[in-house]
This record gives C-alpha cells, structure tokens and sequence, in this order.
C-alpha cells in the first residue's frame, strides 16, 4: 500500500516471519507436511477416480498461485490462512469443507476482475467430480464468501471471510507489508488509479457496523483492524488520494 519496494517473501520468507531458522532441511521437510496435509484432505473428501489424484490437483494449484505475478495472493497468503484455520477448527461445523475452500479460493486471480471468486469456485467444480454435492456446493458457497459482498449466511462463511481479512489486525508494519505486495499486483495502474480505489475500499470497510464476523475475531482483532484502517486512511488522505481530493 505504500510503494513497490517491498520483496516478495516465498516460502522460506513466511517461516522466517515465524522466527523459524530456514534451512534446505527445515524446508524440505515443511513443505512435504503441507503436500501430505493437502493429499490427505482430498483423500478424505474426494473420490478419485472420476476426480484427479490428488497430486496432480496440488501440483495444478502450487502452478496458480506461484504465478510470477502474484506477491500477495500466493502460497504465502494461504499458508496464513491455514495458520488461522488451524486456531479456529475446533469452532467450525464443517472444518474440511473450509480447509479446501481455502485452498482454492484464490487460485485464479486477475487484479481487478470481480468473478476471480466464481471462476475459482468453478475451477473447483471442474476437479472434485468424486465428491458428493454437498459437498460441492458448502465449498463453493464458503469461496464465494471471500468476495465479501454480502452477509454471510452461515457460522464458517463467516470464518472463512474472517480468516481472509485476518491480515488487517497484523501489526502496522506487516500490514503495510501485505500493502506493498498488493500494489505490486496493480503494477499496470498509475498511484492515481491504484491509491484512489484503495481509498474507496477502505472507507467502504469502515462503514461496515463491526469489521470481523466472529466473536473470536472481533475478541482478538477488531480493534487493531481499526486502527491499521483509520491509520491508512489518514495517511492516504495526506496524500491527496480519494474522490474528494482536488488533483
């Protein structure tokens, strides 16, 4: 949000974030969990055949969102979304249909484009053909909800969006870290262009009545959330951006 000069972090900048010395061992072994961890998901919710090996859909997924363009909707991002899911499990109804959506829910992007959701929903569609339709349809409602253009309906559509904006109660300075990376995305818009729509997302979240959810994000986040919002907003203001600024 503030410039382009942030890195991009990858898989061994997120455990670094962690205070996790990073090693070829240490990330060789991490990522094999994280592949283990999503081959025994689609095992569990997915019949294959008629749906592809799990493999092969994790190979697909790492191939999206390892894009050359993508600083933050990435691996990173849904590697935080995992750590925040694994807090909240125990509280969902259906925790697998929430892991799953999560890893598909931003797995095609384009900057800008409002159907990045329904065509990730459908992309998931397109492989999960041994699941049952309930199924289909619980995980494609809860990626849809990470658009975040309506109340939610249920208890984990609620999680799911919360788990989403979770980056918003970070500390200032990882958050304006996130910003960095999301303004790389928009490497075609001018500052102009880019900082006046950021203007106008962010009032829009400030008008909302609460900013999370969920009791457990409100509890631990609201008021952060808050602060990082109305601190960016003043500060953007500053700048001369937004559509009551005179240019």
């Amino acid at each position: 949000m503030r410039g382009a000069s942030a890195p991009r972090l990858g898989a061994a900048g997120a455990f670094a974030a962690q205070g996790v010395a990073v090693s070829s061992r240490t990330m060789t072994t991490a990522l094999g969990a994280e592949n283990a961890r999503f081959d025994a998901l689609w095992h569990r919710l997915v019949r294959c055949p008629p749906a592809p090996e799990a493999p092969a859909v994790r190979a697909e997924l790492r191939g999206l969102l390892g894009g050359p363009d993508r600083y933050f909707h990435n691996l990173d991002h849904i590697r935080d979304c995992l750590r925040h899911f694994d807090e909240v499990a125990p509280l969902l109804a259906d925790p697998d249909a929430v892991e799953l959506a999560l890893w598909f829910h931003d797995a095609i992007y384009v900057p800008g484009d409002p159907t990045n959701e329904r065509r990730s929903a459908e992309l998931f569609l397109r492989r999960s053909a041994g699941a049952t339709p309930s199924l289909r349809r619980r995980v494609c409602g809860l990626i849809l909800a990470t658009r975040h253009a309506y109340v939610a309906r249920t208890s984990d559509r609620r999680f799911i969006e919360d788990i989403d904006l979770a980056g918003f109660g970070a500390p200032w300075d990882t958050f304006m870290h996130y910003g960095d990376l999301l303004r790389r995305e928009f490497a075609q818009q001018s500052d102009t262009q880019y900082y006046d729509g950021q203007v106008a997302f962010l009032e829009m979240l400030a008008r909302r009545p609460v900013f999370f959810a969920t009791d457990y994000y409100r509890e631990r986040y609201e008021a952060h959330a808050r602060e990082n919002l109305q601190r960016l907003l003043d500060l953007r203001r500053a700048e001369g951006y937004g559509a009551a600024s005179c240019r």
